[in-house]
């Protein structure tokens, strides 16, 4: 593809320099030639591929706020540079972290990158399944050939898989095997003005099954200011899920390159699935242990200080 064929990066949005670019590139295959035989092609495949090898790669993960010395943080694109590649740790970040890293790559590869606000579903928390939270969530939105998809690398094990493009759908496209996700367009239950549309991401187990909502967004570009905003909240309100559970996940991908399962930490309780059964599960009693598992599983390497902030906190394993 010509460089002329590829996006122009817009001047108040991040991008990365050739050589952070290449360095986080490499770190989701050693194998860059076979991903990039003859350069980025800006296409569906390509884009489909890079977003399940960094889900593969960086874990959906809220760690910095009970296992650090400030429980904050950042969106600094090139502190989360470092903290997802440079440091080479086996880290993650929340869904503001991880789609910032992979929107700010995307833009520095050439794509159309759009970010947007969602509102996730109270029941994927364990409420009402018919209403919705406040801005706390973050996708992208990529336009490639006047079609746009909702990308999004921050969800943990009910986030999407490939790239879906924004069409109502009454079909589900395959996410894990043999679970199924899908876009629709609607108004939700707390809406006043039933004129009001949103997209709505859906998940299901198999194809038999009810959907299920887990989130709905605008086309409305967020702001990194917007951002900001919802970053503090989640990261310091002790309403929000985050400051009070350790929460972890990270897709498995087989030799073949296909996507076949998830480990995921919720507190102290780890799983391994394979599809939607769970091959494997380990329950920590304590914070030895869970540091064990980070490291055994998730191959996350936290420093003396790290694990020492963890102390006090309500997600603390004091046996």
């Amino acid at each position: 593809m010509d460089q002329t064929d590829q996006a122009r990066p817009h001047p108040l949005q991040p991008t990365y320099t050739t050589a952070q670019l290449w360095q986080y590139l490499h770190s989701l295959t050693p194998k860059l030639g076979d991903l990039f035989p003859h350069g980025f092609a800006r296409d569906y495949n390509e884009l489909k591929t890079l977003q399940q090898h960094h889900l593969c790669t960086f874990p959906f993960e809220n760690l910095s706020l009970h296992y650090s010395t400030t429980h904050t943080i950042s969106l600094d694109v090139d502190l989360l540079f470092e903290k997802f590649v440079g440091a080479d740790r086996g880290r993650g970040g929340y869904c503001m972290e991880n789609n910032a890293v992979f929107g700010t790559a995307l833009r520095s590869m050439g794509y159309e990158v759009t970010s947007v606000g969602a509102r996730v579903c109270d029941a994927v928390g364990g409420g009402d399944g018919a209403t919705f939270g406040g801005w706390a969530h973050m996708v992208n939105i990529i336009t490639i050939a006047n079609v746009k998809y909702m990308v999004d690398v921050g969800f943990g094990g009910n986030g999407a898989t490939a790239p879906l493009p924004l069409e109502d759908s009454t079909t589900g496209s395959q996410r894990i095997r043999p679970s199924e996700m899908r876009l629709i367009r609607t108004n939700i239950q707390q809406h006043t003005d039933p004129g009001q549309r949103l997209w709505l991401y859906q998940v299901r187990e198999t194809s038999d099954k009810e959907w299920q909502a887990q989130y709905c967004f605008t086309e409305t570009e967020f702001l990194p200011r917007d951002y900001e905003m919802m970053n503090f909240w989640t990261s310091q309100s002790r309403a929000s899920i985050f400051t009070q559970s350790i929460m972890k996940a990270k897709m498995v991908m087989d030799e073949k390159g296909v996507l076949v399962g998830a480990l995921t930490m919720f507190n102290g309780d780890v799983k391994k699935k394979v599809g939607n059964e769970t091959v494997e599960n380990r329950s920590c009693g304590s914070e030895k242990e869970r540091l064990e598992v980070l490291k055994e599983w998730f191959g996350v390497r936290l420093t003396e200080k790290e694990q020492k902030g963890i102390t006090g906190l309500v997600t603390q394993l004091k046996r």
